[in-house]
């Protein structure tokens, strides 16, 4: 069974509650992000939450037998370690076996002449995964509550908040509808390849490599004439699209006709030809695609085309700006406060920034008592300022176009120059949030993605608290000192 953590039970192990943070400048990011988790793990009121929110997740319906699994505090440590040196699993593994420091944050380092305990690659990969969306944003929730208790100088001190909105990239090619039919046609042929390996008998599939290389050598070729210019480039296009869906049809065919002999012997195989029918549905709309588009010289929809067939959730964004232009992702929305913590963050769902406005509000004006609200024009509605006003003191909403006499006069305003300049701190905390893996996601599937974002938002917040915690710990040792100095002159 596993267990929330067990330090005291195994002799040797350094305490927690006895690690000392390293407090110099330039120490790294680790240092901010242990001495906020150490926080959290020797005051009661945050341990209790954060072991509750992971306890209900992990150990939810599960039998009080069994093997013991990774402690529920090694979990949470080892994702934001993560997520804060924006790293991957190999350097996690190299980190959570050599670095002091995080082995005493996790509990697992020992003293001299005590058997060492080291963790395993595969181990780390399926107990990180096993935290989800929903629980990150609760953890979330706990680090907020902390970051305020921290920070704040008054309990009763209204937030100054800041929202924009950025792209999360995917781990995915520029999409072209030919190069996507290719994917579709190479993810076949590895599962006929799969299934060959395991049931050599399967007939009809002797040439499969000449299969292979010969439509990839055609999609290739298309692209070449796409790029290309001089006389007679609608003619090459049109003959390498000819070819290459002839192709592309007969493997299609084939494909159609041989599944069946592909054998159904167990749950694996039977994943195997689900995958199989799944990626021939896929190239069948790509073929459709493809010959709309390059031989009938169709106008394809937006709402039509996929950008991964992979990573399906992804969203062709295009943002206005000259660098980069065009982003293959999802957009985040982060609301930042004076403290410079993000205190929500939601993905959007092929939705423009003011959609989310009010949705937001709801959401935030129920937790936190907010003095001020800045916005970028993106996120201007006549609805939102009119609806928005009456429960926020200090709004700030440049309209969207040109602004009337009376909007004009407004935006002139100082208060309302000075919290629009102040709008732009958001800016350095998006910068630093892709410092912490936002700028592309490496994970695979849409709850990993969310998870990822969530993950990175927490690690980020932490590092946050870490620093004035650094901070106030290092103010206590200087007046010590000044203490201890002016006793000895005494």
């Amino acid at each position: 069974m596993r267990k929330r953590f067990e330090q005291q039970l195994v002799l040797g192990q350094i305490p927690i509650e006895e690690i000392i943070i390293p407090t110099a400048k330039r120490c790294g990011k680790l240092p901010a992000l242990c001495a906020a988790l150490k926080e959290i793990f020797i005051t009661p009121k945050w341990n209790e939450k954060v072991f509750k929110i992971l306890d209900n997740k992990i150990n939810n319906n599960k039998k009080k037998t069994g093997r013991p699994g990774m402690d529920l505090w090694q979990i949470f440590v080892l994702a934001q370690v993560r997520m804060c040196l924006n790293t991957n699993y190999d350097e996690l593994l190299h980190i959570s076996n050599n670095d002091h420091l995080i082995r005493k944050i996790m509990g697992v380092e020992s003293g001299y002449g005590f058997e060492r305990y080291e963790f395993k690659y595969q181990t780390i990969i399926d107990n990180v995964s096993l935290l989800d969306d929903e629980t990150v944003k609760e953890l979330n929730a706990v680090i907020i509550e902390l970051g305020h208790d921290v920070l704040k100088k008054k309990e009763t001190a209204a937030l100054r908040l800041k929202t924009d909105s950025f792209v999360v990239e995917n781990n995915v090619h520029f999409p072209t509808d030919y190069n996507l039919l290719w994917d579709c046609s190479r993810k076949c042929l590895d599962t006929v390849f799969w299934f060959l390996d395991k049931y050599p008998e399967i007939p009809e599939w002797r040439k499969i490599r000449n299969w292979h290389n010969e439509t990839k050598s055609m999609m290739r070729a298309l692209g070449e004439a796409n790029k290309s210019g001089g006389k007679n480039k609608e003619i090459r296009v049109k003959d390498a699209s000819k070819a290459y869906l002839t192709k592309v049809r007969a493997l299609e065919k084939k494909l159609y006709k041989s599944k069946q002999d592909f054998p159904v012997n167990d749950n694996t195989d039977l994943a195997k030809l689900i995958g199989l029918e799944h990626f021939m549905a896929l190239m069948a709309k790509h073929i459709d695609l493809v010959d709309r588009r390059l031989l009938k010289g169709e106008k394809i929809p937006h709402e039509e085309k996929m950008f991964s067939i992979f990573e399906e959730y992804t969203e062709w964004i295009t943002k206005g700006k000259l660098r980069p232009n065009v982003e293959l992702g999802k957009k985040l929305a982060v609301t930042t406060d004076q403290y410079n913590l993000i205190v929500d963050y939601y993905i959007m769902e092929n939705e423009a920034d003011s959609e989310i406005v009010l949705p937001l509000a709801d959401r935030l004006l129920e937790i936190f008592k907010i003095r001020s609200w800045s916005f970028d024009k993106g996120f201007w509605h006549k609805d939102n300022k009119y609806l928005l006003k009456d429960y926020i003191p200090e709004l700030t909403m440049p309209k969207k176009g040109k602004p009337n006499k009376i909007e004009k006069e407004e935006e002139n305003a100082p208060a309302f120059k000075r919290l629009r300049n102040k709008h732009s701190a958001i800016e350095s905390n998006i910068n630093e949030l892709e410092h912490k893996g936002l700028d592309r996601c490496p994970d695979k599937g849409y709850p990993n993605f969310k998870r990822y974002i969530g993950l990175a938002v927490a690690a980020y917040n932490l590092q946050r608290i870490g620093k004035r915690l650094i901070e106030i710990e290092k103010l206590k040792q200087q007046q010590e000192e000044q203490g201890r100095q002016l006793r000895q002159a005494a």
